[in-house]
């Protein structure tokens, strides 16, 4: 009976007990065929009776698969959309239907023009045409194509071959010499036929066609008389040998041992299909690999497709597991792909509170972006496009009337100059100590506001606020004083490192990161040193919004895109000098995003911040700096003193006044001064001076009481006193 140890010697010199494999065996098998071992989980052979339960533990269970049936596996089935997303989204449907149309026309266009050259060049060829014509006919009458075997049979001497290939030849030449005379007197008589009886016009359609297609016929092979009119591009069908292929050439091991084995080392979920301006190809890679592995190889992954980098875009499914690998290949490298023309380039306005496209994924498909609600940070290295993606940022702001928009340009060149100069209301370029206290008050301004702003919010009837936030329609009543208000800043380290002011600058922005967003202010921040100095990460940490172009490391990654981001496969590293304006973005609700931004340059922003200037003058809301009035500018300009005029206007035994009575009143005082003026300036050109406007109890020219916005007379005569320091004028 074979027997064997079921341990080793004791350190003591005991020996453990001998098992008995048969019997053992015989033990299993009987508790299996009874049931009970699967259920005890506990071999019988070994300590089972004891119930120490030392012996092996069963840990599949026959039936365990039972609970994954088709139903099971129907129910969690990802089903496929039935149309493609091109088909379901009209902007995309309008933009092909659009490009189809335009090829069609071209080509159309392009061979109606040479459609006369064409026709001469067959009309020479057309004698050359003719002669192959009869000199074919002729060789297949005498069956020429059988000429070499024939020869070679007659070199081997083979006389039965030989023999028979003639007479096959013989019956092919009698048979084809009939066919030739028929046809060719059935072709002359339909010929005299149509020469006697067809109409003019039709006899010379009969011979246009005939001699083009001689001239067709007799064309050489190396000048073809039709050229393409749309020089297709080079950019192979994606297949699954040639993704096997390059997944094989990155040097993954897992993947390596998987193709030697003969196995794929990538297991496909769907077809490889066309996705927009290139090809999708998804699937799963080995156990233990994981598509940052092949991010971190984009590289070599280009070079295996034989594809240009900036064509190659791997991508995880978050949603799936780490090892699910999507492909995209484009025709065309992304940063030279011409991009479709940005909707609001010409003509339109934004409302700030809905999404608004402001750059294609790798596809060419529209990335729309919600400017309300949002901090924003944007990160790159120099020359990588971070100022214009901040500029196009702040145009779609712009283009909202309600919007009141802070440009700061700490590098000092002027970048944002085409939308300060023409909308902003507070505006700086430079870094100078005046700029930075000009900067500091106007932050200290919307600290207060930020506060006034919540208690407005707090104050309001649920029904109208009933999320306690700014919504699109508080944002539109003027008298509310909630109107968007968005403050971009580049090269934004300058502030929170400079050595004065740089702890305050912080605490305030800080604060309008956290707070602002509900409040309708919007802070957008671009710095191309994107470390815990240069963006604190009290701020980084609560930005909703983060714009990450090229970086060149990991940290500087995290910082923009958030913790743990390289490691999750989202790495801004991996962009190539060439990919200006092409970024990660992350927002809108959605997973992290390669998005190119469009390329708005300096005239076309110029002439994008005219029409919201216009826009505003319309809705009367161009206010501070645009309208030529700052911290450092008397509003009501020189000569004049706003304070004394409203004191003036505003009678003692009125302690409040709603701002368009006093506005009113304004510009019956001074015409040239305050004519255009209107609520929003009025409150506008008080907050320098400390006085604030809120809601004011009045009664209309009906005689009914209303809530509107106004101010306190006792604030102005306060503010005067202040001024000139003399507290008994209160």
């Amino acid at each position: 009976m074979a027997t064997n140890r079921s341990a080793e010697e004791s350190g003591d010199g005991s020996t453990a007990p001998v098992v008995d494999l048969g019997k053992a065996r015989s033990a299993r098998a009987s508790a299996d065929a009874s049931g009970t071992g699967s259920d005890s989980g506990i071999d019988s052979g070994s300590g089972a009776e004891s119930g120490d339960g030392s012996g092996p533990v069963w840990v599949d269970s026959p039936d365990a698969g039972s609970g994954n049936g088709l139903a099971d596996r129907l129910r969690g089935a990802k089903r496929r959309e039935v149309l493609p997303a091109w088909a379901r989204s009209q902007s995309e449907f309008a933009s092909a239907a659009r490009w189809l149309a335009g090829h069609v026309g071209h080509t159309t266009a392009y061979h109606a023009v040479r459609l006369p050259w064409y026709g001469l060049r067959l009309t020479a060829q057309a004698p050359a045409g003719a002669a192959k014509f009869v000199g074919g006919a002729l060789r297949w009458v005498a069956d020429r194509e059988g000429d070499p075997l024939r020869a070679a049979a007659a070199r081997r001497e083979n006389v039965t071959e030989y023999m028979t290939l003639s007479r096959q030849r013989d019956r092919r030449v009698r048979w084809r010499t009939l066919v030739s005379v028929v046809s060719t007197f059935v072709g002359i008589g339909s010929a005299l036929a149509l020469y006697v009886l067809a109409p003019a016009w039709l006899l010379a359609l009969a011979g246009a066609s005939v001699t083009l297609a001689m001239g067709w016929l007799g064309a050489p092979a190396d000048a073809p008389i039709v050229h393409r009119a749309v020089e297709t591009g080079k950019a192979p069908k994606l297949t699954s040998d040639i993704v096997l292929r390059a997944l094989g050439a990155l040097g993954i091991p897992a993947i390596n041992q998987a193709q030697s084995k003969g196995g794929d080392g990538f297991k496909f979920t769907a077809p490889i299909a066309r996705d927009g301006r290139g090809w999708r190809a998804e699937g799963d890679l080995p156990y233990g690999v994981t598509v940052t592995d092949v991010i971190d190889r984009r590289d070599k992954l280009a070079s295996g497709l034989r594809r240009p980098l900036g064509c190659v875009w791997p991508e995880a499914v978050t949603e799936e597991h780490t090892g699910r690998l999507v492909l995209w290949v484009g025709d065309q490298d992304m940063s030279k792909a011409r991009q479709p023309v940005w909707p609001l380039a010409k003509t339109g306005t934004v409302d700030l509170f809905k999404p608004v496209e402001f750059g294609t994924d790798p596809r060419g498909r529209w990335v729309e972006i919600t400017l309300m609600y949002i901090a924003a940070v944007i990160g790159a290295i120099p020359r990588m496009g971070k100022t214009f993606l901040l500029r196009l940022l702040l145009l779609i702001a712009a283009l909202d009337p309600r919007a009141e928009l802070h440009t700061y340009d700490l590098k000092g060149t002027g970048d944002l100059d085409p939308v300060g100069n023409a909308v902003a209301h507070r505006h700086r370029a430079g870094d100078e100590d005046e700029d930075i206290e000009y900067a500091l008050a106007d932050l200290r301004e919307l600290r207060e506001e930020l506060r006034r702003r919540t208690k407005a919010i707090r104050s309001l009837p649920r029904d109208i606020c009933p999320e306690s936030k700014v919504t699109s329609e508080l944002a539109s009543k003027a008298s509310l004083g909630l109107h968007p208000i968005v403050i971009g800043v580049d090269e934004c380290q300058v502030w929170f490192e400079h050595p004065d002011h740089g702890k305050e600058i912080e605490e305030i922005c800080t604060d309008l990161v956290k707070r602002g967003p509900a409040t309708g202010i919007v802070l957008l921040l671009a710095t191309q040193r994107p470390d815990a100095k240069a963006l604190p990460t009290g701020i980084s940490a609560n930005a909703s919004a983060r714009f990450c172009l090229k970086v060149m490391g990991q940290l500087e990654n995290d910082m923009v895109l958030g913790t743990s981001a390289y490691k999750r496969g989202v790495r801004a590293t991996m962009f190539s000098w060439a990919d200006k304006g092409i970024h990660y973005f992350v927002g809108e609700g959605a997973d992290a995003r390669i998005v190119r931004s469009t390329f708005i340059d300096a005239p076309a922003a110029e002439a994008i911040a005219a029409r919201a200037r216009t826009a505003r003058q319309s809705a009367g809301t161009l206010t501070g700096y645009a309208l030529g009035q700052d911290h450092d500018t008397a509003p009501a300009g020189p000569g004049f003193d706003l304070l004394a005029d409203i004191a003036a206007v505003v009678t003692a035994d009125e302690p409040k006044l709603w701002s368009e009575t006093v506005v009113a009143r304004l510009a019956e005082l001074r015409p040239e001064v305050y004519g255009e003026w209107g609520g929003e300036q009025l409150t506008a050109a008080l907050k320098p001076y400390g006085v604030k406007t809120g809601q004011v109890w009045g009664t209309t020219e009906s005689g009914k009481g209303a809530n509107r916005r106004g101010i306190k007379r006792s604030d102005i005569t306060a503010a005067i006193a202040e001024r000139d320091g003399n507290a008994d004028a209160a």
